[in-house]
């Protein structure tokens, strides 16, 4: 079969990420916007360019060998998306087979107007989980193409970087004429690895690529870009219909092409604006006022760092989380990043009541654990989660002096700063219509939220409101450790 194929690319970004043969390329753009299409496009276009290699009974270098792991985070998302979009572009030029223990893989064989043939394979693959890391150990191909950029792990991007150029090798008769990851994304958080590589650290043979949102916002109002890319290949008012119903952060980051965090459940801190209660700013600790820290402890212990300032407000500035841990371990980690970060300060803590409870190994309670490690900890009066979210709420709905809330969390506390986004939610259950479960879901963001809200309970916020309503107990005083370093 002789294949002539040429398609445009619908705007200048998309055509500059086609046109790069850095070693590794990735183009981030709003939903719409044509950059999937791109890598495939940009796929074809690099198995054209490869150079000939000697056909088997052949005397002329005829055949150009080539090799993709187009990859997704999950297997669901690589049949009903990535194949599917592969194979309604490229889909006549070979034939794709799934089954067995193979995974899915497109065997692409066509002709060149030159006289040369080119045979690639296409192999899918799904990442879901850690354990699919070494699934990447031995694959030996060309390019890589990571389709939903973000949604893969930095572990899985490292290990496939070194993976590509390996196809074709001597045995073929060739080397690679040009090798590297591909990928296409939406918007990630600023604490993802592609925000870091993309907007820090620029790697040397690295390309990132960005184009207009489709929507942009004009004061507190989301506009339709004209600018956008890919307009002509998109259904009329696909922008201005995609506004209706959705939440800022959710437009911000999927429409307006903004580094940001989206949640897919319901936040158990609904009040929490990003864009409000986040603020850039140098912020020091001042040393003649205690820093109060909250306490998470479990197996996925956290620490939150709070301070209040002169007019009554609430800065987390900063937080220390751990996984597969407990008090043990966490204890000696916390104590010397204090030491490290913050010396000469004076600390109180506050923890989750059921922090009393004796560990099962030694005898010991995560609160003795801290306090033998020179962490100052003490229980909160109780652990009723209405009182707890309060304690937080409050704060965040007042407003200070100069007009600002009274709950500010700083960027260095991302974890606690995308949990109030809605990474601490309630899960949506699985059935017709909306609906959550009764219990936030306990997850990396629950651990870290709850400190910062078991340190704001320990300081006495929300007692008031609560008092109003008829469920706090009355106020109490505690006994509190304050500890210097």
């Amino acid at each position: 079969m002789q294949i002539e194929y040429s398609l445009m690319a619908q705007g200048q970004v998309l055509q500059d990420f086609a046109d790069c043969r850095a070693r590794n390329s990735f183009i981030m753009g709003p939903l719409g916007s044509g950059k999937t299409v791109q890598c495939i496009l940009k796929l074809f276009d690099l198995m054209c360019e490869q150079e000939p290699v000697k056909q088997k009974d052949h005397k002329n270098y005829n055949v150009r060998l080539s090799r993709v792991i187009a990859a997704r985070n999950t297997y669901s998302e690589l049949f009903s998306t990535t194949i599917k979009d592969w194979l309604e572009i490229h889909g006549e030029l070979g034939d794709f087979k799934q089954g067995n223990k193979e995974p899915p893989t497109h065997f692409i064989r066509f002709k060149l107007e030159d006289g040369t043939s080119v045979h690639c394979d296409v192999v899918f693959i799904a990442f879901d989980r850690p354990e699919h890391v070494k699934k990447a150990r031995g694959i030996q191909t060309t390019w890589v193409w990571l389709n939903e950029t973000k949604e893969h792990s930095k572990a899985v991007l490292d290990m496939l970087d070194l993976r590509h150029g390996r196809y074709p090798s001597n045995k073929e008769g060739a080397t690679p004429t040009h090798h590297g990851i591909l990928g296409d994304s939406n918007a990630p958080d600023e604490d993802h690895w592609y925000f870091k590589l993309a907007e820090i650290e620029r790697p040397e043979g690295w390309a990132f690529y960005r184009q207009a949102g489709g929507v942009y916002k004009d004061g507190e109002t989301w506009l339709v870009n004209k600018k956008a890319e890919n307009l002509a290949n998109l259904p009329v008012d696909y922008y201005s219909r995609g506004l209706s119903g959705k939440t800022n952060d959710w437009i911000k980051v999927n429409l307006g092409n903004e580094y940001g965090f989206v949640s897919n459940g319901k936040p158990v801190h609904p009040m929490y604006t990003d864009s409000v209660h986040c603020q850039h700013m140098d912020f020091v600790p001042d040393k003649s006022t205690p820093i109060v820290l909250g306490f998470d402890f479990g197996r996925t212990p956290a620490c939150a760092f709070l301070q209040r300032t002169p007019i009554g407000r609430w800065v987390c500035f900063d937080e220390l989380v751990d996984s597969d841990s407990g008090a043990i371990d966490f204890a000696p980690t916390l104590k010397k990043y204090i030491e490290q970060h913050y010396p000469h300060y004076s600390f109180k803590g506050w923890g989750d009541p059921s922090g009393s409870n004796r560990n099962q190994a030694n005898s010991e309670t995560p609160f003795q654990i801290m306090r033998a490690a020179g962490v100052p900890c003490s229980p909160t009066r109780s652990n009723d989660p209405m009182k707890r979210r309060a304690a937080l709420e409050v704060p965040m709905k007042e407003m200070c002096m100069d007009g600002k809330p009274r709950f500010i969390v700083l960027p260095k506390a991302s974890m606690i700063r995308k949990g109030l986004q809605g990474g601490f939610c309630y899960r949506r259950v699985q059935v017709s219509g909306d609906r959550y479960t009764d219990e936030p879901d306990k997850n990396e963001y629950s651990h870290p939220v709850e400190a910062l809200e078991y340190a704001l309970q320990g300081e006495g916020e929300g007692r008031s409101a609560l008092s109003r309503a008829g469920y706090f107990d009355k106020p109490h005083k505690a006994k509190v450790d304050i500890n210097v370093f």
